[in-house]
This record gives C-alpha cells, structure tokens and sequence, in this order.
C-alpha cells in the first residue's frame, strides 16, 4: 500500500516486548510516524487505565481504542469520547446460561466511567476470579471482590469469563452455543482460560472506524497491527492488516502480511518501509 494516513496496533504481544516495554527501536519508529503528521493509535483490549502507561512510554497523546473497541479515550485531555455497554440483564442472562453448561466459571465486569457521572468501582470480580496474567500493579491488586449480584448488576464495556481448567478457545466454543442469536460480540486476548464479551456489534474494527471517521481517515489507507482473536475484526477492516509471527492462527489467516514477532520489533520492522 501508498504510505499510510494512520498506523493502528495492539499493544500486548504486538507493540510492547515480551517484557511489556516498548523498545527503542519501536519509540524511534512511532516518533517519526508522528513527526509525519500520521495518527498512531493504539487499540487493545486493556481498560482506559491501563493504556495511559503504554501510550506514556510511546510518546502518544491522540485518540486510543480500548476495551476491545467498547472506549474511546483522548489521551492528550484524558476523557473518554465515547463507550458501549453491557446491560445488566444481558450481563446476568449470559451468566446464568453459560454457569449452567459449566458450573465452574467466574466473573467479572470492566466498567468506563464517563466524565460527571457517578460510578461504581471500576473493576468488580466475583469471589474466585483471577486474571491469568495479574495486573500491572501486582496479581490481582486491582480485584474489588464483590457477590455476583454487585458484579453483574451495573452496565460494563466488558465481561470477562474464567474457567481454570478449559482454554480460551474451548470456553469460546462453549460461550458462543450459549449466546447464539444474541448478537453479544466474544473474543479472547488470552489462551489461558479467559474470554471477554462486548456488546454486539463492538469489536476492535468499530472503535477504530469511529476514530478514523474523527480524523477523516478512510479505511483502505490504515494498517494495522495485532496477535491475538480479538484482532481480527480490525485487520479485516483495515487497508493492510500485519499479523505478528507470534500470532495466533486466526490472526495469521485473516492477516495481508505476517511480520517479525514482537520480540524482533516486528511492528517497527514494517513501518520503517515508509517512516
């Protein structure tokens, strides 16, 4: 493709190292990228809170698509433009029917708040439930355990499922028998027993259409980045979609060109054609 008018990529397994750093190649890369005038953008399905250290690290301060698509965040004035939620009753109905296929399962909601509104905690989680990468802060620093009622009984931008014992792949598998016809978007960024719903229709392909369309950017002159199911939407949608050779099969199928892998600044490695 001509030199793209915006640049996209996920951030966990694709932009950051294995060591979750950006390195000094990839920071080189990004500045000149902006120093062009071209948006980079990153869209992940980390929390609004979660991405300011990333976007900090990288010298970013535009738009970010978060929450698997479900958040826009403006990180230069640290608002959020825009959020879709989960309701209550769909949040409890897919509960009730997934937990009755696999007893086993916990819970837990991610909510975005929104600027003048009160909110409940930000991250609420069931008894039981545990991230299977922890948090940035230490392993489960962030769990507000609370009863499942209080969990799923605010609207949140994503629900998240453990099982400890079946893979991301076959949770899914089993998750969308129980939603289908729902509309209820599932994914995983994770192999380890974790999926994430959205509402329907919210992917990470919607929140960067929407940036896109703030910028005047059309889709055929992106590219975009990823590793892992939920970013296949967005390589798609893209003009260029960059699988990482650490990709999950998916990604790699649904991908235009495979790069390096992030331990190899695969993301730098393509952008340097043009920057």
């Amino acid at each position: 493709m001509d030199r793209p008018l915006l640049v996209a990529s996920d951030v966990d397994g694709t932009l950051l190292d294995p060591l979750e750093k950006v390195t000094r190649r990839t920071a080189g890369v990004i500045g000149r990228v902006l120093a062009a005038g071209t948006p980079f953008v990153l869209v992940t399905g980390r929390p609004p809170r979660w991405v300011t250290p990333v976007a900090r690290a990288a010298g970013l301060s535009g738009y970010a698509v978060c929450t698997n698509g479900a958040a826009v965040l403006d990180l230069g004035a640290g608002r959020v433009v825009s959020a879709r939620d989960l309701e209550p009753l769909q949040l409890g109905d897919v509960t009730h029917a997934l937990r009755a296929l696999l007893p086993d399962i916990r819970v837990a909601a991610e909510r975005t708040p929104r600027h003048g509104t009160e909110s409940p905690g930000v991250f609420a989680t069931e008894p039981g439930f545990r991230n299977p990468w922890g948090n940035p802060t230490g392993m489960d620093a962030e769990n507000n355990e609370v009863p499942t009622a209080e969990v799923l009984g605010h609207p949140a931008t994503k629900l998240l499922i453990r099982h400890h014992q079946l893979s991301s792949d076959e949770l899914a598998a089993a998750a969308r028998e129980v939603v289908d016809g729902s509309g209820l978007e599932i994914t995983y960024s994770t192999n380890k027993g974790l999926i994430e719903l959205s509402a329907a229709g919210v992917t990470k392909a919607t929140g960067l259409a929407e940036v896109c369309e703030l910028l005047d950017v059309p889709p055929k002159r992106v590219v975009s980045f990823g590793d892992m199911p939920n970013d296949v939407a967005m390589l798609r949608w893209s003009g260029h979609g960059v699988a990482m050779a650490n990709a999950h099969p998916d990604v790699l199928a649904a991908a235009n060109e495979v790069t390096a892998p992030n331990s190899e600044d695969g993301v730098a490695q393509v952008l340097e054609r043009w920057f």
